[in-house]
């Protein structure tokens, strides 16, 4: 006796094939690193799927798995996602973790459009711009971002072979600053100074050579830090042409510091002095 043909599938039941047309989606974006994939990135999990909501991040589409909503927090997602008329699919927790970056997968997943940034919304006010120069690891950019936004920066520029500052990695390490500090990704080193230059700020580049020590120098006027990758550091010719190369003073045998706690250690600087 033949078996009759399975029926659609019923609009509560999670999608269990790796076939169906949302599942591909999203294993395209992931595969791509989110870079080949025009203005697209994934968010996943309820934290940064709330600050992409606040910052209002365009959110496209959206995957949960069948028991995400059971926590207040959670359903206060799926509300938000309701109120700005996001289709949710549900999906088999199985499929969901292979779509995961993570150990455990936080349960919900979301397509959503990059930010744009205009070029002017980084010298708002009294300009503090960050300029990444070839930072490639992700996780130290996101805290580069997360602590520019923290200590009152204006902006940053992400120079080519700069990570992407909504990898899964970077997003993690910015915890939605990404979404929120403005940026422009992909100019040449060379044009980033440029453009500070010619927005009248300070360019201020790190180096264990510094003539200055970094709280030596006025941050209250207009300023750009320059910062370059762990163990590289900045191109020398681009250290050299630099308003001021300051340095951090330090205990023996320590020679650098982490790009991010560098960062802070000068972007806090500048906050303190445009306090007083």
């Amino acid at each position: 006796m033949q078996r009759p043909p399975a029926g659609p599938r019923r609009a509560d039941e999670p999608i269990r094939s790796r076939a169906n047309p949302v599942v591909q989606r999203l294993r395209a974006l992931k595969e791509k690193g989110q870079r080949g994939a025009a203005g697209l990135a994934l968010v996943e999990g309820a934290r940064l799927l709330e600050e992409a909501l606040a910052a209002s991040v365009h959110v496209v589409e959206a995957a949960a798995g069948p028991r995400f909503g059971r926590s207040g927090r959670e359903r206060a997602v799926l509300n938000a996602l309701a109120a700005r008329g996001v289709v949710l699919r549900r999906v088999d927790d199985g499929l969901l973790w292979s779509l995961s970056e993570l150990e455990t997968s936080p349960g919900i997943l979301a397509v959503v459009r990059r930010p744009s940034f205009e070029e002017d919304q980084l010298y708002k006010g009294l300009p503090l711009v960050l300029v990444a120069v070839g930072i490639q690891n992700p996780g130290n950019l996101g805290g580069l971002l997360r602590t520019a936004e923290a200590a009152g920066a204006t902006g940053a520029y992400l120079t080519e072979a700069t990570a992407d500052p909504l990898s899964w990695k970077a997003l993690r390490g910015s915890m939605g600053s990404a979404f929120r500090l403005p940026h422009r990704r992909g100019l040449r080193a060379e044009e980033a100074l440029e453009r500070v230059r010619a927005h009248g700020l300070q360019a201020v580049a790190t180096a264990a050579d510094g003539a200055a020590r970094y709280d030596e120098v006025d941050y209250r006027r207009p300023t750009a830090f320059l910062l370059g990758a762990e163990g590289a550091g900045l191109p020398p010719a681009l250290a050299a042409a630099a308003d001021h190369r300051v340095h951090i003073p330090m205990q023996g045998p320590v020679e650098s510091l982490n790009v991010g706690v560098a960062a802070g250690v000068l972007l806090f600087e500048a906050a303190r002095q445009r306090r007083h």
